[in-house]
């Protein structure tokens, strides 16, 4: 649906991101875990559908009642064709 709504614009910057297969691993009271796959779906400068897919790992702490990002990883950064 994404492609089909958006394929006549003139934006090319990413436009649709979805966070794919989540998982939460808590670790005690004030650690997560998180990893899961962003699929990033966009337009490129000739107006191209292009998917973009990576797995992402965050850590967050919980300091003084509020959640911290302290950790992040990316990989395996996959492209469509002609990305």
């Amino acid at each position: 649906k994404f492609y089909f709504d958006n394929v006549h614009s003139k934006r090319v910057t990413p436009i649709n991101t979805t966070i794919l297969s989540p998982h939460v691993h808590m670790l005690g009271d004030d650690a997560a875990c998180i990893c899961y796959v962003r699929l990033q779906q966009f337009l490129n400068s000739s107006g191209v559908p292009l998917t973009r897919q990576s797995e992402e790992t965050r850590v967050w702490h919980k300091k003084g009642g509020h959640w911290v990002n302290v950790h992040f990883h990316r990989s395996n950064m996959t492209n469509s064709p002609d990305s």
